[in-house]
């Protein structure tokens, strides 16, 4: 029985580069999609990387311990709500860094003029505002300035990022009024977009004091934010959550 014959290497190499040197638009397509599939792939993971970076870096920057209350029901399946203290509950709780609070007027509503109908609200949100909530849920103004001291007893308010688009208000001028609740307010600032608390990009914010005396407001919070240590979100969370 005659023992099968194998190609010397050298013969191989030969034979291999003669098919190589007989198609060479083949050979190149070839080489060509192995390249474009490493470089897919490169490109994947490192836009993948880079995403989570760049994720990573956003949520140190804004933090990642800030929590929020809100009123739940009754046992009738009504609306509670938190009492007018609950900020200052909270404020004693020790790991808590700094606590605030906005108060939604349902009976408000906001118009870029007294001529709007009634119902064309545009999914506006009229809230009663504290002077530290900025600080607290990480937001800027972004043309304008926020509520102080004075203008909280006033008829002044800062406008959302897309409250202020749907209104049409592109920068806060003490000639710039808004119709709210069924009077004129001045626009004294224009808010960024909040990333941590999106619900104040569409809201018209007024001073607590303000609302109070001009809007019917009834003083209780709607929802409390709150920022804590980093090591005691959960704990904080827990004493929170299961206060009355």
């Amino acid at each position: 029985m005659t023992a099968p014959s194998h190609l010397s290497l050298a013969d191989a190499f030969r034979v291999g580069a003669a098919g190589l040197r007989a198609r060479p638009l083949r050979v190149f397509l070839s080489a060509l999609g192995i390249a474009l599939g490493i470089a897919a792939m490169v490109c994947v993971v490192g836009i993948a990387s880079s995403s989570r970076e760049s994720l990573n870096r956003q949520l140190a920057a804004l933090g990642t311990n800030l929590l929020r209350v809100s009123p739940g029901h009754t046992l009738h399946g009504d609306q509670s709500h938190l009492p007018e203290e609950s900020v200052a509950m909270i404020g004693r709780i020790g790991p808590v860094l700094s606590v605030t609070a906005t108060g939604t007027l349902t009976s408000a509503n906001v118009y870029r003029s007294d001529r709007v109908p009634p119902g064309e609200t545009g999914n506006l949100t009229v809230m009663a505002a504290r002077t530290d909530l900025l600080g607290t849920v990480g937001a800027s103004v972004a043309n304008g300035t926020w509520l102080n001291a004075a203008t909280v007893r006033y008829p002044a308010v800062v406008l959302g990022a897309s409250a202020a688009k749907r209104l049409g208000v592109v920068r806060a001028t003490p000639d710039v009024k808004v119709w709210l609740g069924g009077q004129w307010f001045t626009v004294v600032g224009v808010l960024r977009p909040v990333v941590l608390a999106p619900e104040l990009d569409f809201a018209a914010l007024v001073g607590w004091h303000a609302a109070k005396s001009t809007l019917r407001f009834d003083g209780y919070p709607t929802t409390v934010y709150t920022r804590t240590r980093d090591d005691a979100v959960l704990a904080v969370a827990a004493h929170c959550w299961g206060s009355p």
